[in-house]
C-alpha cells in the first residue's frame, strides 16, 4: 500500500511530523513501513513553460524548435516529442536542472540549433511508465491552462510529496485504504480523523425508474447498491486527482474511471462504473455463471466461466466478473453520458475463486479477498456520486437501487485486563487499556472486571480475546514489554531413547563407510511402492509439481538407486549411501498418511582396495549383511536377528533375504536383479531397508558383563554335506538349539561346491565352541553334546559328515 503523506494529512492531523518519523511510529505500532519515498527525487529547477511558437528543425524531421516562455524569459528549446505544440503549458527542465538518476541539464546544440533546457515527459521526472495516462505515454505531458509559467512544476504535479510504502500482513486489510491508514495514524498520535464530504444535489428523477436490480446469488452477494448519474461529461481528470492516483500506484484513465479508483484507494471499497446505455436491458441481475458461458473483460481477453463464478449481468449476458474486472461490453467511453455506479459486498471466497481460475488479480479483487468493511459500501457509493457531480458535471438521480441482506453488526469480544497482562507479562493499567481502545475507535464498556468490546467492522481481523491483546500491546509499545526470563525450575535437556538410538545408527553407518543421503519424499506413482516392506494404499498429491513428484514414497530404495546412477555416471567407481527418512503408508483415522521412519542403504563397486598390497574386494551380499549385523549388535539385537531367503520384485531371486527380529519381519536385504541393474546402467548393487521404528522401539535386555573365564574352551569343527538349497542359517539354528548349555558359539567358516561333490550337494563347515565358565569340561561331556548336535542335523536337515 502506497500512502501519500499530503493526501493523508487531509484526514488526520499528522502534527507536522517528518515523514520518516511518522513512518517510524507506524512501524513501531505493528505495520511495517518498507520505504519512505521522496517523489521529487532531488529534482531542481523544473518549472512551468508556455510554448509560444513551434517550427520544424531545418536539419531534422523529427525535431521541433520551440520558443518557450519560462516566466522570466522566452528561451529556445529543441523538442522531439510528437505531441508538442504551440499554446501548450509544459514541464521545462532549465539549464542547471537535476532530474532523477542524477541527470544534469545543460545548454546544448542539436543539429546546429541551440537548446536551452528540455521539455519533459512524466517518465523523465521519475514517474513509472505504467502509471502515465495513455494520452501522454509516448510524449511530453501537457499541463492545465491554469498553470503559471515560471512557477515550479513539482507542486503542480504532486511531486513535492513523500510516500510511505506499507508492508501489510494479510490480516490488516483495513489499512488498504487512506481512511484505514488515517484511523491507524490517528490512534498512534491520539488525533481524531475526519471523513471526506459527500454532498450533492439530487435530481427529481429517481434511480429506481432507470434501473432494475435482482440478486439471485444472495449468499455470494448479500449487498448490492446501484446509483445512476446522468449528463456525465467523460474527459481527462483534474491534475490533483491524477497526481493522487499516480502516487498510490494507479494509472489515470478518464474522470469517471479515475473517480471509482480514487474512492477505492480512499475508502478501500471497490466500485465499478457501467455505461447505462450499453447495458441495453436497463436491468442488473447478479447470479452465478452458466457453465462454459463467455465474457470479454476490460483487458480484451475472452474468458470461459464456470458455474461457481459470480457475474453481473444485464439479465441476458455477463457484463462484469463480480469483484474482479468489468466487461468490455459495458465499458465507459468518451461518448458515455449516463453512468451506473456499482458498490457491493461480494464474499471473499467467491471473488478468490474467480480471480484464481482466471489468473486475474486486480486492486478490487485483492481487497474483496481480504474482506471489505460492510458499513462503507453505502458511503463509498455516495462519495463517488458526489465526485461525479463535481468533476464530471453529472446529475445524480434520487435514491439508490439496493438489495441488502448483509449482517453489518460488529464482532463482540469479552476480555479481562488480567488476561491481557498475563499474556503480555506486563502490568498495564485499566486506564491505559481504555485509553488505547478509545484511540482505536473501539466501542467498549467496563463491567464486572471485564472489557466488553465491539470491534468496528473495518477491523475484520478482530475476533477473539488474543486479538485485543495484540492491539493493546502494539499501541502500548512492543518496546515497552520488559525482557524477562521464565520463572520456573530449570530442566536439563536431553534426547529420548529413540532419538539417542537413531543418533547411534547414524554414527554406525558413517563409521562403516556409508555417506548420508537426503532424497525427495515424492516420487512417481509407478515407483511409489517398489521395494516397499509392506503393501498399503498410496497417497497422491492433488496438485503435483510434476508426474515424477506426484506420490508419497513407500520405500527409500528407489531414490537411493537414482543417486547411485547419478554418481556412477560421473565416474564414481564406488558408491556407498544410507538414508534415514520417512515413508508414507495408507491413511490414519485423521485422513493423513501413516508416516514411518526407515533406514536404507545401498553399496556398489569395490569394498576394499589396497593397491599397495594388491588387495581388492568387490561388494557382495555378505559385506552388506555384515553391516546390518554390526548395527544390530550395537543395538543389542544379535541373538534375535535372523535372515531368511525371500523373493522381492526387482531383486535377485537367489541373493535376497528377509531380515527378521524375534520372528517379526523388519526389512529386506539383497542384490538388485540383473535386469534392474541393466535398466539403471549399474553393475552389481546391493541394498537393504529396515523399519527403523520396529528396530529402535524393541526393548533390549540389560547388558551384563562377565569376567574372563579361567577355564579352557574346546573347539570342534564339522563339515556337513547337505542339499544345495539348504540355507546355512537353518543349519546354524539347529546346531544352537541342540547344542545345550555347553555350546557357547557357532561360526560358519567354509563353503565348498566343487567337482568332488555329488550333483545338487554342497559342503558347509562350522566351528563349534564348548565351554563352561565354572569348570574344565571333560572329553565325555563334549562328545555327548557334540553327538546330539550331529544327530539333530541328520534328522532335521539330512546332513551328513563329510568324509
Amino acid at each position: 500500500m502506497l500512502v501519500s503523506t499530503k493526501w493523508l494529512s487531509e484526514y488526520v492531523n499528522t502534527q507536522g511530523l517528518n515523514p520518516k518519523d511518522l513512518g517510524e511510529k507506524i512501524t513501531r505500532s505493528g505495520i511495517e513501513v518498507d520505504a519512505v519515498i521522496d517523489r521529487s527525487q532531488g529534482m531542481t529547477n523544473v518549472v512551468v513553460g508556455y510554448v509560444k511558437e513551434k517550427v520544424k528543425h531545418p536539419e531534422a524531421d523529427k525535431l521541433n524548435i520551440c520558443q518557450v516562455d519560462v516566466g522570466d524569459e522566452i528561451t529556445q528549446i529543441i523538442c522531439g516529442a510528437p505531441n508538442v505544440d504551440a499554446g501548450q503549458k509544459v514541464i521545462v527542465a532549465r539549464p542547471g536542472a537535476v532530474l532523477p538518476g542524477g541527470i544534469k541539464i545543460k545548454k546544448a546544440k542539436l543539429r546546429g540549433e541551440v537548446s536551452n533546457g528540455m521539455i519533459c515527459s512524466l517518465q523523465e521526472l521519475g514517474i513509472e511508465g505504467r502509471l502515465v495516462s495513455k494520452a501522454y505515454a509516448e510524449g511530453i505531458y501537457v499541463l492545465p491552462e491554469t498553470a503559471v509559467p515560471g512557477e515550479s512544476a513539482l507542486p503542480l504535479l504532486g511531486l513535492d510529496d513523500i510516500v510511505l510504502e506499507l508492508g501489510l500482513t494479510p490480516n490488516r486489510s483495513d489499512a488498504l485504504s487512506m481512511l484505514g491508514v488515517a484511523y491507524e495514524v490517528g490512534a498512534i498520535l491520539s488525533e481524531d480523523m475526519k471523513y471526506p464530504e459527500a454532498a450533492y444535489t439530487e435530481s427529481i428523477e429517481k434511480a429506481e425508474d432507470y434501473i432494475k436490480l435482482r440478486v439471485d446469488a444472495i449468499e455470494e452477494n448479500p449487498l448490492y447498491i446501484a446509483k445512476v448519474v446522468k449528463n456525465v461529461q467523460v474527459k481527462e481528470s483534474p491534475l490533483w486527482l491524477q497526481n493522487r492516483l499516480m502516487a498510490a500506484g494507479v494509472r489515470p484513465h478518464n474522470n469517471v474511471v479515475d473517480i471509482t479508483n480514487y474512492v477505492l484507494m480512499e475508502y478501500g471499497q471497490p466500485l465499478h462504473a457501467f455505461d447505462y446505455d450499453r447495458l441495453a436491458t436497463k436491468e442488473i441481475v447478479v447470479r452465478l455463471a452458466n457453465e462454459e458461458e463467455k465474457i470479454v473483460t476490460l483487458d480484451d481477453q475472452e474468458r470461459t466461466l464456470k458455474s461457481n463464478h459470480l457475474v453481473i449481468t444485464n439479465g441476458k449476458e455477463p457484463v462484469a466478473l463480480a469483484g474482479v474486472m468489468g466487461g468490455a461490453n459495458s465499458e465507459v467511453h468518451d461518448g458515455t453520458t449516463t453512468v451506473v455506479i456499482e458498490s457491493a459486498y461480494f464474499t471473499a471466497s467467491s471473488v478468490r475463486q474467480s480471480s484464481k481460475d482466471h489468473n486475474l488479480r486486480s486492486d478490487a479483487s485483492a481487497r474483496y479477498e481480504k474482506g471489505v468493511d460492510p458499513n462503507r459500501v453505502v458511503l463509498a457509493a455516495e462519495r463517488a456520486a458526489s465526485l461525479l457531480a463535481e468533476l464530471a458535471g453529472g446529475e445524480v438521480l434520487a435514491g439508490s437501487v439496493v438489495v441488502d441482506k448483509l449482517d453489518k453488526s460488529p464482532a463482540e469480544v469479552i476480555v479481562s485486563p488480567d488476561f491481557i497482562n498475563s499474556r503480555l507479562g506486563m502490568k498495564i493499567s485499566l486506564e491505559d487499556m481504555t485509553s488505547i481502545l478509545t484511540r482505536l475507535k473501539f466501542d467498549f464498556q467496563v463491567a464486572n472486571g471485564y472489557l466488553y468490546i465491539k470491534a468496528p467492522t473495518r477491523r475484520q481481523d478482530i475476533k477473539i480475546p488474543e486479538d485485543i491483546v495484540e492491539e493493546i500491546a502494539r499501541m502500548y509499545g512492543y518496546d515497552e514489554i520488559p525482557m524477562t526470563l521464565p520463572v520456573e525450575e530449570s530442566k536439563p535437556g536431553g534426547l529420548t531413547s529413540y532419538q539417542a538410538k537413531r543418533r547411534q545408527v547414524r554414527g554406525f553407518m558413517e563409521g562403516a563407510g556409508l555417506y548420508q543421503a537426503i532424497t525427495y519424499s515424492l516420487t512417481s506413482k509407478e515407483m511409489a511402492q517398489k521395494f516397499a516392506l509392506e503393501s498399503a494404499p498410496v497417497t497422491e498429491l492433488l496438485m503435483p509439481m510434476s508426474e515424477e513428484r506426484s506420490t508419497l514414497r513407500q520405500s527409500l530404495i528407489p531414490h537411493l538407486l537414482e543417486a547411485v546412477t547419478y554418481n556412477t555416471a560421473r565416474q564414481a567407481d564406488t558408491v556407498a549411501l544410507y538414508e534415514i527418512g520417512s515413508v508414507f503408508l495408507g491413511e490414519t483415522e485423521s485422513g493423513l498418511p501413516q508416516e514411518q521412519e526407515h533406514l536404507a542403504g545401498v553399496i556398489a563397486g569395490k569394498w576394499v582396495e589396497h593397491s599397495w598390497q594388491g588387495e581388492k574386494k568387490s561388494v557382495d551380499f555378505f559385506v552388506l549383511k555384515g553391516i546390518v549385523e554390526g548395527l544390530m549388535d550395537l543395538l543389542g539385537h544379535t541373538e534375535d536377528l535372523t535372515f531368511e531367503r525371500t523373493v522381492v520384485e526387482g531383486m535377485h531371486p537367489g541373493r535376497t533375504a528377509s531380515i527378521q527380529l524375534a520372528g517379526v519381519e523388519i526389512g529386506i536385504i539383497g542384490q538388485l536383479h540383473p535386469a534392474e541393474q541393466k535398466a539403471r546402467d549399474l553393475k552389481e548393487t546391493y541394498v537393504f531397508e529396515l523399519n527403523l521404528v520396529k528396530v529402535l522401539n524393541k526393548e533390549v535386555e540389560t547388558l551384563y558383563y562377565a569376567p574372563v573365564s579361567k577355564f579352557p574352551s574346546i573347539t570342534r569343527d564339522i563339515a556337513l554335506v547337505v542339499e544345495r538349497e539348504k540355507a546355512a542359517g537353518e543349519l546354524q539354528a539347529i546346531i544352537q538349539q541342540s547344542g545345550g548349555k555347553l555350546l557357547k558359539a557357532v561360526h560358519l567358516f567354509d563353503l565348498y561346491e566343487g567337482e568332488k561333490m555329488e550333483p545338487g550337494k554342497k559342503s558347509i563347515a562350522f566351528s563349534l565352541t564348548y565351554f563352561d565358565p565354572e569348570r574344565t569340561l571333560t572329553d565325555e561331556e563334549v562328545v555327548n553334546a557334540h553327538n546330539k548336535v550331529l544327530k539333530a542335523l541328520a534328522e532335521q536337515a539330512g546332513a551328513e559328515l563329510r568324509g
